[in-house]
This record gives structure tokens, C-alpha cells and sequence, in this order.
């Protein structure tokens, strides 16, 4: 079926379908979601259990390992890692790729459900979480004003909170830092002593008289009323005379015991913004809503907040990811502009007609809005991968239409009538046009398919990418031909140019002529000494394969998204008031500088799911600097770090660190680019070889801020019972945990209320009677006959240093070496690690692995390879079908090794690193450099049919086919200039990738035009001496399928 002809025969219905494809594009524009990355299902779900007050081998041996136990029964498990804190275990399960995870996570809840009756009493319900990157947070305040940190965290937990959280979108709001009040009941270990009571009976005593049970209904005549038993406590008074029985039988009132009063829970976290005492909010949004619309609802709901609260209270931003989506939206959209706009400039030099270029330039928007459409239908979301794609389409989408409009030119200026050229003209190129759009589609089906990170993060890109280009080919094949037969007209040649646009035009012109002349020349040498070509060709393919290695490999390019993170390590044990000071030291440095505009600090972290957004003990400290925007700075993010590094180098007692947050390294929290897993079971000798692992990895350059998981152990007090003697007194190791953990970090007993509010009442020794391993050793524990037991008769009360965290992977006690990387490639740092590590002596059972960034990129890069290896024998089978052969298709495949030597050059010339993006950009390469091959071939094809010769099809079809080639390319190329110069917020991600496909596509143009021609002649004789070899010795064999005609 003739579709130009169709089309511009129903010119009124192609106008209107036009309008329906504009106005439901623009409808989908205004629906889609915004987002900075796609949604990503990832295989991982992790177990977070709280364990109040023990310790990390403890919460070690009494929840990870029956957690690690059971989970490990459950089906598609790749890997369990988990890490064991004070206070808390997580455990992280990672999945096999495809598993689904809702079910997955189902299972586990089953698995845990039966052994929960096996943990420890006070352990706490253990949650499960599936990982999604959408749970980082995408707002984060700092609420400060005045000294009253108590009354801001009230605010904080009762007015602003609670907003927060009503608002459509959020999904959870988290208040760090802050002061919380409490009732404490401080018990003096002398007194209880003198009466005989011990701190299990003022426990006991405590929780039975403060409760309020319901007896149930009691009928009255017609009635029911319910029955209910009061004692909460109603005032503190009431608490302090709370009646304690000795066992002599008297009765002592609990202030003859103790100190009742109000007071402040230890604090184990701070946070101050732009060096203020503050409270941390941090807002998360629901999977799938829009980031930005939930961003401009939290802020507008603060700003609506900040007016009705007291004039002293500030509410300030210290992270909005909002801002930096939009900022980069808007960067891809400017470079689509400029791409679009150079696109056009050089196709107008080429045809020298502003009709003709007007005709191109419509097809652009066209294309796009519709576009939206099928992003909209296919549930996609406007983030920066999609518009990159778009933005990347932007060069490509006028290729179609180009080929189709310099065909109809062509005819016009061979003299043939508006409807031939039209019809005739536009249907001579249908099928090449087609074949060409669909080895670009077919190229990106695979990684719709594959499994991996990579191919969860770029198929957006490569559904984008589809559906721009199909658009695209259906306004070339319908859109051109209408508007070609009304604005289309031939430029003559001027016998005498007058105006500035006539003689351009007549220069352009001499020049193209010398152009085809010359090119035609070119071709006519290159037919005569094919074998010279060949050789220079495969020795340029040779040489980029030996080059290959100067080109460095990462595995997702940094982001400038103008934060940076400072974490402080003091030494272990340090208090909270000594790693704030050191922290608000670090803070006054970092404001100093002009770039920095807000400086949040959290110093140590709250146990449990509220550490999430810590820094972790007591001796360690987070600072987040938020930059300026980059138009309103000089310096990148990565200058100002490195300035940041220099200034804190100067400061001593504290390990300091600075590295650029960037957004991918946000996508995998928790993942350094450098992480070696040395695995074995004695904490002691993990600890010394894995230290001497990473010095043998810090003297590797380009190397920064090398650590170990079991650096430094954490200063530990144990208590030891002995198991004979408690027996004797009928002491079990339950009831000393419990009294000792009453004692000294205090115990919540039951809540206190007060004017409608709600305080945990906590029980805890006198400060003076906890502060040396003497007052523990007297503490008293009361047997069941009513004996006091000095804890040191049963127990053996010693120092020691334990792990501050305890890793393990697929249940083995693991030593993690992690690392970060400074101006050094990840595969070239990778390479010389792992060349020293061999010579590297373990122990006996000991083995190390490597994981982070390194093992994410190399799995990457094999799935990638798949796709690619996939991807060109599809694209192989979609140009057999054009073609109805199997020959001619062989010859447009060699454009595809052409294009690797332009992306080992491109690589090296710019000096960037080929990572995930980049690797995409080839993909797409293969795709898109035989199109020129296919237009060649057609043509050549297409002048044999009609009776030329081989060598005069060549000589014609090569210059008739130049300039569409050369416009096409040029297009391509200048479309992608923008995005590979890596511009503005976002701009590096995509940088890789245009510049693998700029660099391949523009040595694969130019050698296709040769290269091509003399291949064809090559295996076409090659081909011929075959097929005359089988008649000689098979006389009856047949004709070889897919032969072009031969003159």
C-alpha cells in the first residue's frame, strides 16, 4: 500500500489525526508523574528488629543469626547480609532479578511469625521493609528558634508532623534531634538496701499500681453500664508516696527510695541547622507519587505552618529534591531546545529552502507531543532517564522525515510534476525509511527484557526512545507529503545573486557540487584498490581495539547536585557533647564558604527506625551542605569538596571525611564504589587481616577514605554470670539483663499522663550510683526467697572492646573493606586492587570477595553485552526481511565495528570514562549507523534494477545518497552536541552516552560512504566465485538466495 500517496490524498484526515495526537499529547503531558529516577522494582527487602540496650554480639547471637536462619529457607534468595548495632539487627535479603517482591515479602512475614515467640522478651516486633529508592527522603527541614528545644519538639511531633502527614502523597514523616520530656523515678542503691526492696519490686510496684483495667458490663434494670478500675497516677505527689513493702512486712513510700521527678530523656541525637539548636524533619512520599507535586505541598503546608507559628520559630529547607528534578527537567528540555535548533540550522544549509526547512522543523513538535501520549499509556514517568531519551530522540526523529523530503526534492528537480514527486518520491524511500526506524526500535527490545540494574533504570529510556521514533516515522510518511506538496519548492541556481541569501545559496551550492564531485572520485579510487581500503580499515579497527584500555570504566557518571556530606568519626566512646563540639567546628568552616547555603548537623542518632537519618553513636557526626545553584556559583561541587578537604585535614582528633552526594550514589545507599568482603568466623583475626587488607588498598592511587567494618571497637562493660552460684540463689540471667538495664540506661516502666499528654516514666539508679564498675558490682538482686544478692557474688564484672557493628553475609562474620574514589576511573583502581590483593597471604578459611560498584558495573556491562549481542542480530534479521536476503544485510552490518573505533576515540578526546550510559549509547549506535548502510544499499539496489552496472549503480547511487547521509548524521550528531557537553543540573548523566554516539556515528558516516561500496563489491564476488564453484561441481545447484541482479 502506497501510504504518501494515501495520505495526501486524505490530506483533511491526516490533519486531523495530527490534532488528536497534539491534543492528547499535550493532555498526557499534564497527567504524567515527575520524578527524579524511574520507578525501580528492586529485588531487596530487609528485616529492621529493635533490641533496646543490647549490645551487638548479643543482638548478634539472640536475633540476626534465628532471623538469618529461617529467612535463608525462603525460595530466589541470592544473598543475606545483615548487620548487628547496638540496639538493632537489619537483616537484607537480596533476590534473584524478576522475583516479585510483594510475594517475597509475604513469605517472609510468615517465616518470622514463627519464630517470634523465640526472641527475646524486650525484643521489638520485628518490621519488614521492601527497598524501594522512592523511601529516601524528599524534603528535609530544620526547625529552630530560641533555646526551648523541648517546645520544638513538641511542635515538631504534635502540629507539624501530624500535617505533614495528611497530605496527599507523603507517606511518612520522621522528627530527628530535639528534647523529650519525661517522669523520672531516680532510685538511690543504698537506700534500697537499708529497707531490703529491690529495683524488680519498685518495677512491679510501678506498673500494677498505674493501670486502668475494664471489669466488663454490669446490667442495671434497662442498663449497661462498664466497670472499670482506675489507679493511674494523678499527679507527681501521688507518684512519690506510691507504698513499698519491705520484708519485714513495713511499708516505705517510693520518695523514701528515690528521687520522683520530671526531667529530659538522655539525648542520643542533636541536630542544629546553619549552627542552631534544631529538630529535624524528613518527609518521604508514597511509591508512584509525583515528587515534585508532593514537594510544593509540603512546602506550601510549611510556609502556611511558619505564619501561625511564634515569631522566634524558623522553618528552613536542607533538602528539597524537588528543586533539583525541576532543575534538570529544565536542563534536558533547554538542551532538546538547542539540539532541535541546530538540527534545523544545518538542515537549512543543506536545502537552502526556508519551506523545506519549515516542513522538518513541524515534524519535531509533532513527534514529540505525541510522544507523551504513549510515555502516558505505558505508565511511565517524566524523570530524567525518559526526558533524556527524549532529549537524545530530538536529533533522531528528523531523520525519516529528511530522507523522505530529499527524495521528493529530488524528484522536483528532476522535473517531475508536485503529485509524482509527492507520491513517488516519498513511497521510493517507504521502505528503506521503515527498516531504518525499525533497526533503531528493535536495537533497545532486548533491554526491555534483560535483568539487572542497569536495564531497570534505562528502559524508560529505550520505551522513550521507541516511541519517538515510530512517531516520527509516521509523520514522515504521512505529515512530509501533505505539507510537501504545498511549501516544497525547487531552488534554482541564481545566474547573478544579489541579495546576502542568494549568493550564500549559490556558495553553498559550488561547494555541494565539489562535494559530489569529489566524494564520486573518492568512491571511483576506493573500487580500484579494495583490498588497500580493507586493510587500512581493519588495521584503524585493530588499533581502537588496542586502545581500548586507555579509556577508563565506571559504572554511573557523578551528578553535581550541590550537596555534600561530612561525616565525623571521634574516637570510640566519646560523648555526645565532645563529637557536637568537634562537629560545630567543622560547621563554622563550611559556612565560611560563599558557595555553601544551609548547613544541617545531626551528631549521633536515636536507636531504632529514628537512627535512620543519624550519623550513629554517640562519637560519630553528620554535617549536610546544601550548595547554591550552579548559576549562582563558580565552583563545581567536586572544586568545593576538594577545598573542603584541604581545610579539615588541619583538624586533629577526629577521622573526617568529605565526599560529593551525588544522585545515583542516593540510588544505591550504602554502596561504595570500592567494597572487598573478607569472610571468616573470629572477630579478632577479621579485624587484623581486614586491616591489613585496606592498608594494602589505600596505598592504591586514586583511593580515599579506606576503611574497615571492625575498625575500632567500642569500649564494653561485661557482666558474666556464674551459672553455679546464681542457681543456687535461683537467679536467672533474664532477671539480671533486665535489673542491670533498669539500673543504668533506665527502663520505661508504664506511661505517666498529664494534662492530656502522655510521658514515658522511666526507672533508673541515682547518677552517682552508676558511674564505675564498683557501683555495679554492689547492685542488689533479689532472689525469689526475698535474699539481696550483690551482683558480683554471681556474676564476673569485666572491660572489654567489642565490635561496634558485627557484619555478616550469607551467615558468615564478614569484614568489609569499603572505599571511596578521588579522580581515578572505578575499573582502573579496581584492576590494580585486585592485582595486589593476589599476592595477598589469608589466614587459613578465610576468603575475600568483591563487591560495591565494581561487581553492580560488571554485571551490568555483561546483561548490556547480551542486549547489545541481541540487539544487532535482530537488527540483522529486520534488514534480511527488507531486503528478502540474506547478502546485503551482511554488508550493512560492517558499519557497526566502524562505529566502535569513533567511540574509542570520542572517549579518549574527551577524556571521559565509559560506564552504564555509555554503554547504552552504543546499543543505540547499532541501530542507528546502518541506516545510512540501508539508504546506500537500497539505492545501489534500486539503479541495478533498472539497468545499471554495478560499478555505475555505485558512482550514482553514492552522491545522489551523500546528501541525506551527511544531512541525517549532521542532524543526529548536532541534536546531541547539548547533551554531551554536560551542562546544567543532571547534565553528566547523559553526557557518556551522546558522546559514544556522536564520536561512533561520525566515523561510522564517513567510512560508511566508502566502505560500504567496496564491502558489497567484496563479498559479492566472493559470493559469485562460490556459487561458481558449486555449478562446477554441482551443475544442477541452485541459484544462491538474495543475488542483486548483475550487469
Amino acid at each position: 500500500m502506497n501510504i504518501p500517496e494515501l495520505a495526501v490524498r486524505r490530506s483533511v484526515t491526516v490533519f486531523m489525526i495530527v490534532i488528536a495526537l497534539v491534543v492528547l499529547g499535550a493532555v498526557s503531558l499534564g497527567r504524567l508523574a515527575i520524578d527524579l529516577i524511574p520507578n525501580l522494582n528492586l529485588p531487596v527487602a530487609a528485616v529492621i528488629t529493635d533490641y533496646p540496650g543490647a549490645g551487638p554480639q548479643e543482638v548478634e547471637k539472640s536475633v540476626t543469626r534465628p532471623l538469618e536462619e529461617v529467612l535463608s529457607t525462603l525460595n530466589n534468595v541470592d544473598t543475606i547480609s545483615s548487620t548487628s548495632q547496638s540496639g538493632s539487627s537489619t537483616v537484607v535479603l537480596m533476590f534473584n532479578w524478576g522475583t516479585d517482591m510483594d510475594f517475597a515479602t509475604l513469605q517472609m512475614r510468615e517465616k518470622i511469625d514463627m519464630i517470634k515467640g523465640m526472641l527475646p522478651e524486650d525484643v521489638g516486633s520485628p518490621m519488614v521493609v521492601k527497598m524501594d529508592p522512592a523511601m529516601m527522603p524528599i524534603v528535609q527541614v530544620g526547625v529552630s528558634g530560641g533555646r526551648d528545644l523541648e517546645g520544638l519538639t513538641r511542635l515538631a511531633e504534635d502540629e507539624i508532623k501530624p500535617r505533614l502527614e495528611r497530605l496527599p502523597g507523603a507517606a511518612w514523616v520522621v522528627v530527628t534531634g530535639g528534647r523529650t520530656r519525661e517522669v523520672q523515678v531516680l532510685v538511690d542503691p543504698v537506700k534500697l538496701d537499708s529497707y531490703g526492696i529491690s529495683m524488680t519490686q519498685v518495677m512491679q510496684a510501678l506498673r500494677s499500681e498505674n493501670a486502668e483495667l475494664t471489669a466488663g458490663n454490669l446490667r442495671q434494670g434497662k442498663k449497661e453500664v462498664i466497670v472499670t478500675t482506675t489507679g493511674e497516677f494523678e499527679d507527681l505527689m501521688q507518684l512519690a508516696n506510691l507504698p513499698l513493702t519491705t520484708p519485714q512486712g513495713t511499708v516505705v513510700a517510693l520518695k523514701d527510695v528515690s528521687e520522683v521527678k520530671q526531667g529530659f530523656a538522655d539525648m542520643s541525637q542533636e541536630t542544629y541547622m546553619n549552627r542552631a539548636p534544631s529538630v529535624g524533619i524528613h518527609v518521604l512520599k508514597q511509591s508512584g507519587a509525583n515528587t515534585v507535586q508532593v514537594a510544593e505541598r509540603v512546602k506550601a503546608e510549611l510556609a502556611a505552618m511558619e505564619k501561625e507559628l511564634p515569631g522566634h520559630v524558623r522553618v528552613n529547607t536542607v533538602y528539597d529534591q524537588s528543586r533539583f528534578i525541576r532543575d534538570s527537567i529544565n536542563n534536558v528540555i533547554k538542551h532538546a531546545l538547542i539540539g532541535s535548533v541546530l538540527a534545523v540550522l544545518i538542515l537549512f544549509l543543506f536545502l537552502r529552502s526556508v519551506r523545506s526547512t519549515v516542513v522538518i522543523a513541524i515534524s519535531i513538535p509533532i513527534s514529540i507531543i505525541a510522544t507523551f501520549t504513549m510515555v502516558y499509556f505505558a505508565g511511565l514517568t517524566l524523570n530524567m532517564v525518559s526526558l533524556g531519551g527524549l532529549a537524545l530522540g530530538v536529533g533522531l526523529i528528523v531523520d525519516d522525515s529528511i530522507v523522505v523530503l530529499e527524495s521528493i526534492y529530488r524528484y522536483r528537480q528532476t522535473g517531475h510534476s508536485v503529485w509524482e514527486s509527492v507520491t513517488a518520491g516519498a513511497q521510493e524511500v517507504a521502505m528503506a525509511v521503515t527498516a531504518s526506524t525499525l533497526t533503531n526500535v528493535i536495537v533497545f527490545l532486548p533491554i526491555i527484557f534483560v535483568e539487572g540494574l542497569a536495564a531497570q533504570i534505562f528502559r524508560d529510556m529505550a520505551l522513550t526512545v521507541t516511541f519517538s521514533l515510530l512517531a516520527s516515522l509516521f509523520v514522515a510518511l504521512t505529515v512530509v507529503p501533505v505539507l510537501s506538496r504545498r511549501l516544497v519548492t525547487v531552488v534554482g541556481e541564481v545566474e547573478n545573486p544579489r541579495t546576502r541569501f542568494e549568493r550564500f545559496s549559490a556558495a553553498v551550492g559550488r561547494w555541494f557540487d565539489r562535494l559530489h564531485a569529489a566524494y564520486r572520485e573518492l568512491l571511483a579510487w576506493a573500487l580500484r584498490r579494495r583490498k588497500r581500503v580493507l586493510l587500512v580499515t581493519a588495521g584503524l579497527f585493530v588499533a581502537s581495539l588496542l586502545l581500548t584500555p586507555v579509556v577508563g570504566t565506571e559504572f554511573f557518571p557523578k551528578v553535581d547536585s550541590g550537596e555534600i556530606s561530612i561525616s565525623v568519626k571521634m574516637p570510640r566512646g566519646t560523648g555526645l557533647e565532645e563529637t557536637r563540639r568537634m562537629a560545630n567546628r567543622i560547621e563554622a568552616i563550611a559556612a565560611g564558604l560563599k558557595e555553601v547555603e544551609t548547613t544541617f548537623v545531626s551528631v549521633g542518632a536515636a536507636e531504632g527506625m529514628g537512627g535512620v537519618f543519624g550519623s550513629g553513636d554517640t562519637d560519630s557526626a553528620t554535617l549536610m551542605l546544601k550548595l547554591r545553584p550552579r548559576s549562582e556559583r563558580s565552583r563545581s561541587t567536586a572544586a568545593v569538596v576538594e577545598d573542603l578537604r584541604r581545610r579539615v585535614a588541619l583538624i586533629p582528633g577526629a577521622e573526617i571525611k568529605v565526599n560529593e552526594s551525588d544522585m545515583i550514589s542516593s540510588w544505591m545507599r550504602g554502596t561504595s564504589p570500592i567494597t572487598i568482603t573478607l569472610q571468616g568466623d573470629d572477630l579478632e583475626v577479621l579485624a587484623e587481616t581486614g586491616e591489613r587488607i585496606a592498608e594494602v588498598v589505600r596505598r592504591v592511587p586514586g583511593t580515599y577514605n579506606v576503611k574497615t567494618s571492625l575498625e575500632e571497637g567500642k569500649p564494653t562493660v561485661e557482666v558474666r554470670l556464674d551459672g553455679d552460684r546464681a542457681a543456687a540463689y535461683g537467679i536467672g540471667t533474664a532477671q539480671v539483663a533486665q535489673t542491670l538495664r533498669a539500673a543504668v540506661e533506665g527502663q520505661v516502666v508504664t506511661q505517666y499522663r498529664s494534662g492530656g499528654e502522655e510521658y514515658d516514666l522511666r526507672l533508673r539508679l541515682i547518677p552517682e550510683a552508676r558511674q564505675n564498675l564498683e557501683d555495679l558490682g554492689n547492685l542488689q538482686i533479689m532472689s525469689p526467697t526475698g535474699v539481696a544478692v550483690p551482683l558480683r557474688e554471681i556474676a564476673e564484672i569485666k572491660q572489654d572492646v567489642t565490635p561496634a557493628v558485627i557484619r555478616r553475609q550469607d551467615q558468615t562474620r564478614v569484614c568489609t573493606i569499603t572505599g571511596d574514589l578521588s579522580n581515578r576511573p572505578l575499573g582502573s583502581v579496581m584492576e590494580d586492587i585486585r592485582a595486589r590483593l593476589s599476592k595477598f597471604r589469608l589466614p587459613p578459611g578465610y576468603e575475600i570477595s568483591y563487591g560495591g560498584q565494581q561487581e553492580m558495573m560488571q554485571e551490568s556491562f555483561s546483561s548490556l553485552g547480551f542486549a547489545l549481542l541481541l540487539g544487532i542480530l535482530l537488527v540483522y534479521m529486520v534488514m534480511a526481511s527488507q531486503f528478502e536476503s540474506l547478502f546485503h544485510p551482511f554488508v550493512i552490518m560492517f558499519t557497526i565495528p566502524l562505529a566502535f573505533i569513533g567511540v574509542v576515540l570520542a572517549f579518549i578526546i574527551t577524556g571521559k570514562t565509559f560506564g552504564v550510559t555509555a554503554f547504552i549509547g552504543v546499543i543505540l549506535l547499532a541501530g542507528i549507523v546502518v541506516k545510512n548502510g540501508i539508504v546506500l544499499v537500497d539505492y545501489i539496489n534500486t539503479l541495478r534494477k533498472r539497468g545499471l552496472d554495478r560499478r555505475e549503480a555505485i558512482l550514482q547511487a553514492g552522491p545522489v545518497r551523500l546528501r541525506p547521509v551527511l544531512m541525517t548524521a549532521l542532524a543526529a550528531m548536532l541534536g546531541m552536541v547539548p547533551i554531551a557537553l554536560g551542562r546544567g543540573e543532571g547534565g553528566e548523566l547523559d553526557s557518556p552516552l551522546a558522546v559514544a554516539v556522536i564520536g561512533g556515528l561520525f566515523v561510522a558516516t564517513f567510512l560508511t560512504l566508502i566502505i560500504v561500496p567496496v564491502i558489497y563489491t567484496v563479498l559479492e564476488d566472493l559470493v559469485e566465485r562460490f556459487r561458481n564453484r558449486l555449478r562446477s561441481l554441482f551443475p544442477s545447484a541452485p541459484p544462491a538466495a538474495g543475488r542483486a541482479p548483475r550487469a
